[in-house]
């Protein structure tokens, strides 16, 4: 039987949105979403909120998860990719007589994800026999049509020529949806830096259900979305 880990690295000192991970998001603090998603799913045997911020910590805690360890500072600053974050987990687990097959990894801020969401990426991970698993999105439009503009507004075609191609004559491009990922265990603890971008299957999110939220603006378009689902 597939035993699995659900981890949710979560930092205090958010600048852009303060007490970004915490902040109520329609009645309840945004990381409880993806939380109680994973706990729903009864996929996990374990749930895990990595963080250096006690104020993290008691939010989390008064939602039902104890957090058994905190995130060492040399983890937490505004540089670290988030390998080297799962790997100290796994290896914490392992050093307390816990391991784990698969490493499944959770944005804070993803509220959108639902518990059939975790059932399908679970499905499709193990019959893909794939290494690492991520959420996409399908671009709007399609990338071959995007422009660089400079200092003085003037836009410069990326691929000069590509507007006169039809939409439906481009192969459909798609981008990280910044909610879930899931690994083999082997994969973190033998990784090194960042890690890779590559060997993941792609578990297709609709575009409703997508927000990467940078501002408030991202945020209220998140909120509006989640009303609308509810």
């Amino acid at each position: 039987m597939t035993t699995r880990i659900a981890i949710i690295p979560a930092r205090g000192g958010s600048k852009r949105i303060p007490g970004k991970n915490i902040r109520d998001f329609c009645g309840n603090p945004v990381i409880s979403y993806p939380l109680n998603a994973a706990r729903e799913s009864r996929l996990f045997d374990r749930i895990h909120v990595s963080t250096d911020s006690q104020e993290i910590v008691d939010v989390v805690q008064e939602c039902g998860f104890p957090v058994d360890f905190m995130r060492p500072e040399s983890l937490a600053d505004d540089y670290t990719p988030i390998m080297p974050v799962l790997k100290f987990v796994v290896e914490e687990y392992a050093r307390r007589g816990e391991q784990f097959d698969e490493i499944w990894f959770f944005m804070p801020c993803a509220p959108l994800i639902s518990v059939e969401d975790l059932h399908h990426a679970a499905a499709l991970y193990e019959e893909s026999k794939a290494r690492a698993l991520q959420c996409i999105v399908e671009y709007p439009v399609p990338i071959e049509w995007a422009y660089e503009k400079d200092e003085t507004n003037v836009l410069k075609p990326v691929q000069p020529g590509m507007f006169a191609t039809r939409s439906q004559d481009i192969e459909k491009k798609y981008y990280d949806a910044a909610a879930f990922y899931a690994y083999k265990s082997e994969l973190v603890l033998g990784s090194t830096g960042a890690g890779s971008d590559m060997e993941f299957v792609g578990y297709l999110l609709p575009k409703n259900k997508v927000v990467d939220i940078d501002d408030a603006e991202d945020w209220a378009v998140a909120e509006a979305l989640y009303r609308a689902q509810h």
